[in-house]
């Protein structure tokens, strides 16, 4: 009999993240992680396996092990290992085992490093700050105040930054003090050395308006440090970079629309200073920038001759590419139907590993044949969980209005019978430039193998399906948006097995605006959770950590210029018209969409006399459901199923009505701007 996955499976599931496979493509390093329940943290070390059909066997010996780099001689193996306060600080370790050595203790942390070309040194990014207090500082005893001099003082996740800003620092293997090679007012971060260990190029954030955009750049300085030099001049935004084996030419992911980010919708450039820019690939798919703070961009590769390897996706899926320079456009070698998450190739590009997240897994690493496309599966730690707990089964279905495909997932309960009726939950996903790809979802998972039906729309400002798609929500927010996911809904709500009156809404950060904007335009939902929204827009502006910068493109203009648009396009302004039972959940110690968004929007309801209840977790950043306390994640995950089993009871199906139902009835009433 199968069972549901329930929230926790957090404590079941093996985390695997941070492959690196050896220069000579023998071996490959991974970190792997897993919840301890004991001491409720993650516990995490390095693996070691040789290739292609080894053992994954413990490699390090830590609790806090992430991070893994084979050096490029292929002897040592770099890893970050958190300090006694927490800190990550690099260690080195032999590739034929022993004792690790520590190589930093840096007050600010390493938080990304790179080996050079010749395996001499080390370029890392760690946090400068000019008012850093003692370790042994008492706060209860020496109260400090917090003095703010720039709009861009904290960063969600991250936490308070006030003047505190990333550079970067060079240490050789074998110093014992790191060299800072830049500085200034502002972030530089993901060093890439050139091939004769002489250079580093880097995205840095040095533009005049750098307070008030989203901007970035890359520059070189030379190894040794100096002035840096800008090779981006016309590009707006810049997600990673790679070398040219001659050292001459950049390879990035970048933009050049003030619009758009590398990591909404990044395209592949090459940069040579005095030289004009010049486009390697279109929009037909969004190259892979990571998600930064939490996710590095996974490996860019240019050969010496003349390929290029990335990984970019298209529709809501994954694909590794290689693209010749001189060739129209790239060729996909694997991908489809999940979710890549990080990419390592061996020295000569013959052989790559990638992280794949399928619907069905949590994880799985993958060896590849770069010249065939031959798979291997290398690691699937989880594969006994998911034999006794079956995931959904997706099915994936598309339309056109106004102008544009609209692609939705609906997912089916391990053990679905048409012949029966089921509850069905919308989710919204965040962003608005988020997207729903095929991969694992927690709690689309738990709430289908309860028994729900789960609608996932990716209406249009959803990323991987083109610039004009994502640039369609832009100061639209609740318009076009809205009616492709309620058309959505009524395609879905039109087949017999799906009970319309028992329909719920979720959503999480531009997911939580639309929830809620969803209950203050039609009463067909029964219940709605409301998580870590954006509800009054024009609030959001002045305490967001990117309220300025993300805003502004969003909605039109600056509070000041565009106020009546961020009141007309605000949940709140449409409170009187809720009538469904609303849950918020948020956390205290969220930057990104803060806390009062909520609060506001619970005394609104209260004060109207509206079912409403409001769960705050402490100390919770924006990003806690993927990094936060395991036991708040399962609180999150249990009270989600928990609400929507109060109102839609997914044990009392009955069986369906021979009649069809009509999907359009007690229908959407649009509110548009």
């Amino acid at each position: 009999m199968p069972k549901p996955i329930t929230p926790d499976f957090i404590y079941e599931v093996v985390g695997i993240g941070g492959p690196s496979i050896s220069p000579d493509g023998t071996k490959l390093v991974f970190s792997r992680a897993q919840v301890n329940r004991e001491t409720q943290s993650n516990h995490s070390q390095i693996m070691m396996l040789e290739l292609p059909d080894g053992e994954p066997t413990p490699f390090t010996q830590g609790t806090k092990d992430t991070s893994p780099k084979f050096s490029p001689d292929g002897k040592t193996v770099a890893f970050t290992r958190g300090d006694e306060k927490s800190r990550a600080q690099l260690w080195l370790i032999s590739v034929q085992g022993g004792e690790a050595r520590q190589l930093t203790r840096v007050p600010g942390g390493v938080i990304e490093y790179e080996w050079s070309p010749n395996s001499r040194s080390i370029a890392f990014v760690s946090d400068v700050d000019p008012d850093r207090l003692p370790d042994d500082h008492d706060p209860k005893k020496d109260p400090r105040v917090k003095v703010i001099r720039r709009v861009r003082y904290r960063f969600d996740t991250v936490g308070w930054r006030g003047d505190t800003h990333r550079h970067l620092f060079v240490i050789g293997v074998n110093e014992e003090k790191p060299k800072q090679i830049t500085d200034g007012d502002w972030d530089d971060t993901s060093p890439v050395w050139s091939l004769d260990s002489k250079k580093i190029a880097f995205i840095s954030s040095r533009r005049d308006d750098r307070d008030f955009t989203m901007h970035n750049e890359a520059y070189v300085i030379p190894a040794s440090g100096g002035e840096p030099q800008c090779w981006s001049n016309s590009l707006t935004s810049v997600g990673h970079i790679a070398w040219s084996t001659d050292g001459s030419q950049l390879l990035v992911i970048g933009a050049a629309d003030k619009e758009l980010s590398a990591g909404w919708q990044g395209f592949l450039y090459t940069l040579k200073p005095g030289q004009k820019l010049k486009a390697l690939t279109d929009d037909a798919i969004k190259i892979n920038a990571g998600f930064r703070p939490l996710l590095p961009a996974p490996e860019l590769r240019w050969t010496s001759d003349k390929r290029m390897f990335f990984l970019a996706e298209a529709k809501g899926e994954s694909f590794l590419f290689e693209l010749n320079e001189n060739s129209a456009e790239p060729r996909p070698i694997a991908g489809g139907k999940a979710f890549f998450n990080d990419l390592t190739i061996d020295a000569e590009a013959k052989r790559a590993v990638i992280l794949r997240i399928p619907p069905t897994s949590a994880g799985e690493l993958h060896l590849i044949d770069l010249k065939n496309g031959d798979q291997r599966l290398l690691v699937n730690e989880n594969k006994e969980f998911f034999k006794e707990h079956p995931t959904a089964r997706i099915e994936k279905f598309s339309f056109k209005r106004a102008g544009m495909e609209i692609e939705s997932r609906l997912f089916f309960p391990p053990d679905f019978d048409s012949s029966k009726k089921y509850p069905l939950v919308l989710d919204v996903h965040g962003g608005p430039h988020g997207v729903f790809y095929d991969t694992f979802t927690a709690w689309n998972q738990v709430l289908a193998t309860a028994g729900y039906l789960v609608l996932c729309v990716n209406p249009r400002g959803s990323s991987t399906y083109g610039t004009e798609f994502v640039n369609a929500v832009l100061s639209d927010w609740g318009g076009e948006d809205y009616i492709d996911i309620m058309t959505a809904l009524d395609k879905v709500c039109a087949r017999p097995y799906v009970d319309t009156e028992r329909l719920g809404v979720h959503g999480y950060s531009y997911g939580g605006f639309m929830s809620a904007w969803i209950v203050g335009h039609t009463t067909r939902f029964k219940a709605a959770i409301v998580s870590a929204p954006c509800i009054d827009l024009p609030s959001f502006y002045g305490t967001s950590d990117i309220g300025v910068s993300f805003g502004e493109i969003q909605w039109g203009g600056t509070r000041m210029e565009a106020l009546d648009a961020f009141t007309k396009h605000s949940p709140i302004t449409y409170v009187k018209n809720v009538e469904t039972p609303v849950l918020l959940l948020h956390g205290e110690a969220d930057y990104r969409c803060p806390i009062e968004q909520s609060e506001q929007y619970f005394v609104a309801l209260k004060r109207l006399g509206k079912e409403v209840e409001f769960v705050r977790f402490p100390g919770c950043s924006h990003l806690f459901l993927r990094v936060g306390h395991p036991k708040l994640r399962i609180e999150y995950l249990s009270r989600v199923k928990n609400w929507f089993d109060k109102y839609l009871a997914p044990n009392k199906a009955p069986k369906r009505k021979a009649a069809s139902v009509n999907g359009s009835k007690n229908g959407a009433r649009l509110v548009r701007s």
